[in-house]
């Protein structure tokens, strides 16, 4: 019984960290923004290149194209990396005034790998700045001017606030969705930057100095690949900022078949990385004393919302059975403390920030959304998805 309460404890504490983090990160989202925390000054913003990866983009890259180009100023470059294309995603690009460049490598697809082919194009031309926005993202008036500002000023990635929509009468799954990916993406990323830490890089709506994209490890087929740079540069010592002046939007695909394989792509993705770094990480930051890495190693132990109530939901059960079998009940204890300050971490956020996206009629169903993520979690076991896989989105053809 000593080894199964030394097991428990270890699991209780393990799940008791992102518990806490992921608490403290949404109460300190709710204070009222410092004075030092003025809008970046735009106007004198440097040059800056927008890198736009794309793959078969044809029938949804205008918008974007335009939005980008709406907000470029002379000297600046728009490069479309038209990657593994089947389409015209090229011709599109050219034809609404972007630069474009081609890349065709079957056995070498990801995004990483065609933002490393645009990287070394713009090595010709480089601008003191590079942003890099995904195809099927639009960039909203004013965020490149604050991103790059931002990133110039402080010498370190800037990361604009990347909200995800629910098309119109979308389900509850996608709407859930919407409220987690918000959780995620900006109360968390808030929190973070009141309690002076660091957060984590979302995959679009990123700027670079120039001087320190051109020398990263971008070449890779990762599944979150933007995340696994952003801990990169945090372990070099220039961790990203969050830059929420800036707002960069994306709208969930409509099927549910390209939601789920969305899903299984960022969670699988994020889970690994976890796993793989979040404790070495720490460890490492608490060796060297270094704030700033500790604080994305504490922000990346944080699992998928859904994942992490799942978690101490089965932990919950598991120790009320070791307790009721004459085990310690501190490990009862602790994780459903640990439960208790994930939903109110949740109610907090919902709240303040997501009432109009999810009903309080909508949390009935909620238990059986959290179900029916089950699949994507046992598939880390049957079927680990490995390899980067784009998502199907609307007006794409059959």
């Amino acid at each position: 019984m000593l080894v199964l309460d030394a097991i428990a404890w270890t699991l209780a504490l393990l799940l008791l960290l992102p518990a806490v983090v992921l608490f403290v990160q949404v109460m300190a989202a709710r204070r009222p923004p410092r004075i030092d925390e003025a809008l970046p000054d735009a106007a004198t913003r440097p040059a800056l290149a927008v890198l736009m990866p794309a793959h078969n983009e044809a029938a949804g890259i205008a918008a974007p194209i335009g939005a980008v180009l709406a907000q470029l100023r002379p000297g600046d470059r728009l490069l479309v990396v038209a990657d593994n294309c089947s389409d015209d995603t090229a011709q599109v690009a050219a034809r609404l005034g972007a630069e474009v460049v081609e890349r065709q490598d079957a056995d070498r697809r990801g995004k990483g790998y065609a933002l490393d082919h645009g990287v070394r194009h713009l090595r010709g031309d480089p601008r003191e700045v590079v942003v890099i926005v995904d195809a099927d993202c639009r960039v909203e008036p004013q965020a490149l001017d604050r991103l790059a500002a931002a990133c110039a000023q402080a010498g370190r990635p800037a990361q604009a606030l990347y909200l995800m929509r629910s098309p119109p009468g979308a389900g509850l799954k996608t709407r859930v969705a919407e409220f987690a990916w918000l959780l995620r993406n900006k109360v968390r990323p808030l929190g973070c930057r009141a309690l002076g830490w660091p957060c984590q890089l979302m995959g679009t709506g990123m700027a670079f100095p120039w001087s320190m994209l051109a020398r990263a490890q971008l070449a890779t087929g990762h599944l979150v690949e933007d995340m696994q740079l952003g801990l990169d540069l945090a372990a070099a010592g220039t961790p990203p900022m969050f830059c929420p002046e800036a707002l960069v939007t994306s709208e969930f695909p409509q099927a549910d078949a390209a939601i789920a394989a969305q899903r299984t792509r960022w969670e699988h993705g994020h889970l690994g990385m976890i796993a793989s770094r979040s404790l070495p990480m720490l460890w490492t930051a608490l060796r060297t004393g270094r704030a700033g890495l500790a604080a994305m190693a504490l922000d990346l132990a944080v699992p998928p919302l859904t994942a992490l109530t799942l978690l101490l939901v089965l932990a919950l059960l598991g120790m009320a059975l070791l307790a009721a079998l004459g085990g310690s009940v501190g490990p009862l204890g602790a994780v459903s403390f640990a439960l208790a300050l994930v939903v109110a971490a949740v109610a907090a956020a919902w709240s303040r920030d997501a009432r109009d996206i999810v009903s309080p009629a909508d949390w009935l169903a909620i238990p059986g959304y959290i179900l029916g993520k089950l699949p994507i979690y046992a598939k880390l076991y049957t079927a680990r998805q490995r390899e980067w896989v784009r998502t199907r989105r609307r007006g794409d053809s059959p």
